[in-house]
């Protein structure tokens, strides 16, 4: 799907934000069509996760707009943007460590409407990542990094929303387990799911990736098609160190 060919459900326009009177986004614009999976990548440290969290609510943006659906977002408290169907997948092991995975799961669905529904997404999830079914009964702290990492994104479905943003989900884990979540979020894609995915290690996004845009000292340089960015070995060897 391209961007051209689907309304932006998530557009972000013209971002500003920082911390402390320090710029770290500069005037950042991205679509997000509905069912695509849209990619930020580019070196750590130059405002991939502050894009996040403008857009889920945690940092206001000091210029600039955020539109779910149309409608403004970027300055509606944090609970708000959820229920609107934002939903943000952290980086790192992220869960609550002296919880099952069972209770890590339900603590996804504590809004309202997706209480209401508790029960069908919770079997939902268990079928669509089995390995938490197995595990249902344990300690987030007994998993393995992969497992949860999953369990992350279980909790994050949970929820419900209409946007995924998922931010460096193969942080940390050997390569096989990197497979193994890629798996699961290219499953994710195919259930149509609209994904907007931060990540620093371009090769992992090339096959599932609709558009990409690369950020460095918090500006867009380059964005499309990731099989372009594939093929430019002068702008990965200049941004992402080859």
């Amino acid at each position: 799907m391209s961007a051209e060919a689907a309304r932006a459900l998530l557009a972000i326009r013209d971002v500003e934000a920082g911390y402390g009177g320090q710029r770290v986004l500069r005037g950042v614009t991205i679509d997000v069509p509905e069912g695509s999976m849209v990619t930020l990548i580019g070196p750590n440290g130059h405002g991939k996760t502050t894009l996040l969290y403008c857009v889920s609510g945690l940092v206001r943006p000091d210029s600039g707009e955020i539109l779910l659906d149309g409608e403004a977002i970027h300055s509606l408290p944090v609970d708000r943007i959820v229920q609107r169907g934002i939903v943000q997948i952290p980086q790192g092991d992220m869960v609550f460590p002296d919880m099952s995975v069972m209770d890590n799961l339900l603590m996804g669905a504590y809004l309202p409407a997706a209480a209401a529904e508790q029960g069908q997404r919770l079997e939902e999830v268990l079928a669509f990542l089995p390995t938490l079914a197995e595990r249902r009964n344990q300690t987030a702290s007994t998993l393995s990094g992969g497992e949860r990492r999953m369990l992350a994104i279980g909790r994050g479905l949970m929820a419900g929303g209409r946007v995924l943003l998922i931010d460096e989900p193969s942080l940390g884990l050997a390569p096989i387990v990197i497979e193994q979540i890629y798996q699961v979020i290219g499953d994710l894609k195919a259930q149509g799911r609209t994904i907007f995915l931060v990540e620093e290690n371009a090769s992992r996004i090339v096959d599932l990736a609709d558009h990409v845009h690369l950020l460095d000292n918090g500006e867009i340089v380059w964005h499309g098609p990731p099989g372009q960015l594939a093929e430019n070995d002068e702008l990965l060897e200049t941004y992402l160190g080859g």
